[in-house]
């Protein structure tokens, strides 16, 4: 048989592909992964106390973490079809982690040199990109439940993109629980937690998106 003939063979009544499946399938499990996060944010650690938000830094960490939670929700979803243009989507990640990375450096300039390096630190740089790595996990078994339910044909791109965005929604839970309040702490550790949950997901992506 040839090609063609299989082709128009199996296609035979298997009407319109439905519209927007990636997004339909991604959704569901964004929403119980972030929610899953800002719970065991709260329960393990607590939330910030409602003054701290007259600061810059918890709507900094929310801006970000959710920029991030749109440009890579859109990269996975580019990814979750055959042959995709995916390089807008990634040049929209880009995008937003140099622009942290600026931020996080205005703030590095604009601090006094003394407490430059402990602003940086902070209390908690020793746990706080595991702190966001962690709390990704709900939402990247979730992204990945999407994704082997379509047809990524990158899987470690595809595993790296789920990766970054359960790290972002992880990271947005986490800063309602985070008191640190120096930008370039943010800019810095907040990034490392994201890209150590976009490790792990290129990591898993050849065993558990294989076709």
């Amino acid at each position: 048989m040839k090609t063609d003939d299989l082709i128009l063979l199996l296609a035979q009544g298997a009407g319109p592909a439905p519209r927007a499946q990636a997004w339909r399938r991604l959704w569901p499990g964004a929403v119980l992964g972030l929610l899953a996060s800002i719970a065991l944010a709260a329960w393990l650690l607590g939330l910030i106390p409602a003054g701290l938000y007259r600061e810059v830094a918890p709507w900094f960490k929310i801006v970000y973490a959710g920029a991030m939670g749109v440009s890579t929700g859109w990269l996975v979803i580019r990814l979750s079809r055959p042959v995709p243009r995916w390089r807008g989507p990634l040049l929209a990640v880009a995008a937003v982690l140099v622009a942290a990375v600026l931020v996080g450096l205005a703030g590095w300039l604009a601090s006094p040199a003394a407490s430059r390096l402990p602003g940086l630190l902070g209390h908690s740089w020793t746990r706080c990109s595991l702190n966001v790595m962690a709390l990704s996990l709900p939402a990247l078994a979730a992204a990945f439940w999407a994704l082997r339910g379509l047809a990524p044909t990158r899987p470690v791109l595809a595993g790296a993109g789920a990766g970054l965005f359960a790290g972002s929604l992880g990271a947005l839970g986490y800063a309602l629980s985070c008191t640190e309040l120096a930008l370039p702490f943010v800019a810095l550790w907040y990034t490392l937690g994201m890209l150590l949950s976009g490790a792990l997901g290129a990591l898993l992506g050849p065993r558990l998106l294989r076709w």
